[in-house]
This record gives C-alpha cells, structure tokens and sequence, in this order.
C-alpha cells in the first residue's frame, strides 16, 4: 500500500503553529544525519540509551498542549517517556542539520525551545560550509562552546578532519570532522 501525498507529510507544531516540513531536503542534509546517526547508534550498542534519526516527535511541552518538533538526530535514555512516534522526557542529545527552508527556525525557535526543555547539547550542522556550532546548556542557558569548519586539505595550515568531537554527556560518543561529512563534498 503506497502513502498518499498527505499521510507521507511532515511537520511540526511549535506554539500552535504548523510548519510544513516537506519537500525533504536535499541529500547532503540526510547523508549528515545519517552518519552522525550511524556513529550515536553503533557507540549506543547494549546501552539503554537510543538514538533517532528524522523520526521521532519531541513533545516539548507534553502537559500544556500538543506542540511537537522532529529533530535531525536525537538521544534519549529515560524510555519511560517513549510513547509512540514521540518522546516526552529531555533528550540527552540534539542535532539539527541545516537546509534553506528550515535554518532560521533551526537557530533561533528550536533552539530555544531544546534550552527550555532542558537539552544539554545542541549541535547545530551546516552541509553547505562542511560547519558544526556545538552549545551546551550552562545555567539555563545555551553556549557556543566549540565552532568547527571541516578543513581536508592535508596540506593547508588549518587541517582539522581528524579532529575528535566527544559528546559531553556521553563521553564515548566520538567522531571526527571527517566522519560526520564523509560523503559531502565543498
């Protein structure tokens, strides 16, 4: 049975307001999610924590109203607020991968909703500059803590693709520059 064009739409709801998210983005925007997903999946094996991918609402306010988001790639590890298609409890972990239609919202409004929630780190991926801005919440509050535009050019001064980035929260959670752009060129 195939999908009608309604039932295979994605959106999300953020103070009562739908937002449309479909088309879906190009395929560098799913090439990111999917490695950063791949490396969060493998480093979660025998581990109650679960990574999503592009698939799981975030029901961020879960006891005022029915607001939602989808993010890039997430981690939760309290199952208990795992319900469904959707999640209630704080993610451990978010990352939103940029794309023309979605990166204002990804920067500002979901930004802030993550902080609110309680979401300990945020990255936020850009495919087009090969970029990564990683924040971690402090007092309530996100931090632009580390900043990083892949440089794979062996020969040039700012060569930084073997550069490992560790989850804060999760530790043994760790990829290079390289791995999360494996597969996206300038």
């Amino acid at each position: 049975m195939l999908l009608s064009e309604e039932e295979f739409r994605k959106e999300e709801k953020i103070d009562g307001i739908i937002y449309d998210m479909s088309p879906s983005a190009n395929y560098r925007h799913s090439m990111i999610d999917g490695n950063i997903y791949a490396i969060i999946r493998r480093s979660l094996k025998d581990s109650v924590c679960l990574a999503f991918v592009e698939n799981l609402d975030f029901k961020y306010h879960s006891e005022e109203n029915d607001d939602y988001v989808i993010p890039d790639v997430m981690i939760i590890c309290d199952r208990k607020h795992l319900k469904g298609g959707s999640y209630t409890g704080i993610p451990k972990f978010i990352a939103e991968t940029l794309s023309p239609s979605t990166a204002m919202r990804d920067m500002t409004i979901k930004k802030e909703i993550y902080g609110k929630a309680g979401v300990p780190e945020y990255w936020i991926v850009s495919p087009k500059e090969r970029g990564v801005q990683i924040y971690y919440l402090i007092e309530g509050k996100y931090v632009l803590t580390y900043s990083y535009i892949l440089e794979d050019d062996k020969e040039d001064r700012h060569y930084n693709a073997d550069t490992v980035i560790a989850l804060r929260e999760l530790p043994h959670i760790q990829m290079t520059l390289a791995e999360i752009f494996e597969g996206v060129e300038e």
